[in-house]
């Protein structure tokens, strides 16, 4: 495949200084290739992409299948930099939109970090921090699946970027989402989440919605707070999920 690394270099950097693209045939995980940096002192803002990924990861440990065969059928990268925002509730959220945006009006967001299309995942989003002196490192990790990909052995069945963007493939999604991937964490150092409130109803697919928590908890997801909490109206009143480590699922009609 050929990769638009220059073309996103010569875009992002004027916006985010010290910026590089790298682009690698095969890595056990891009968030832990960054990860490992960090705590090695290497804090500069980066996007690595991996054509292969051996041992992708997911939010609460899962794994994320990645294509083995290198034929361009998802799109695997993170985004590492050095993050100070006031309040770091919403992020998820915040990138969340922004790949949506950039992608297709149809694409929804699933509280707190995953991208649907038609009641199926097409794009997760697992985002790790770590601390090096003074300074908080963020490593935003995306998975895409570009194409039609086996569902066996999957909780949400996998959608394709194909479906909504004949023609398209990993590379040029790449370069739909980098810049304004930047602005949108930049935006969010800024302002937070707040401002994000509204139109992530607007893209929210469990707007609505009975749900179930991963404790078991039932109830109707009534969108999110202006930190990103979920809330669910439940039996016993309204209720705010804040952590990202709690499964919610919509429940089945």
């Amino acid at each position: 495949m050929i990769w638009p690394a220059e073309a996103i270099w010569e875009a992002v950097a004027p916006v985010l200084p010290g910026f590089t693209v790298e682009v690698l045939p095969e890595i056990d995980s891009t968030n832990t290739e960054l990860m490992r940096r960090a705590r090695k002192g290497v804090l500069e803002p980066v996007l690595l992409v991996a054509e292969r990924q051996s041992a992708g990861r997911g939010r609460l440990g899962r794994q994320w299948e990645s294509d083995t065969e290198g034929l361009g059928g998802t799109l695997t990268f993170s985004l590492g930099l050095p993050l100070a925002p006031a309040d770091w509730s919403g992020l998820s959220l915040a990138v969340g939109l922004s790949v949506a945006d950039s992608l297709h009006p149809d694409l929804r967001l699933k509280w707190p970090n995953d991208v649907w299309l038609q009641e199926r995942k097409l794009a997760g989003i697992l985002i790790e921090t770590a601390s090096v002196g003074d300074v908080r490192y963020a490593v935003i990790g995306i998975g895409v699946n570009i194409t039609p990909r086996d569902g066996v052995g999957l909780r949400t069945p996998p959608a394709a970027l194909t479906e909504v963007l004949p023609g398209v493939d990993a590379p040029a999604a790449l370069e739909r989402i980098a810049l304004p991937l930047v602005q949108a964490v930049q935006r969010f150092v800024d302002q937070g989440f707040a401002p994000l409130r509204q139109p992530f109803h607007g893209r929210d697919c469990l707007y609505g919605r009975e749900v179930v928590c991963g404790d078991g908890m039932t109830g109707q997801a009534r969108g999110v707070d202006a930190g990103g909490a979920l809330l669910v109206h439940t039996a016993s009143g309204l209720k705010k999920i804040s952590s990202a480590e709690v499964s919610v699922r919509p429940l089945a009609p």
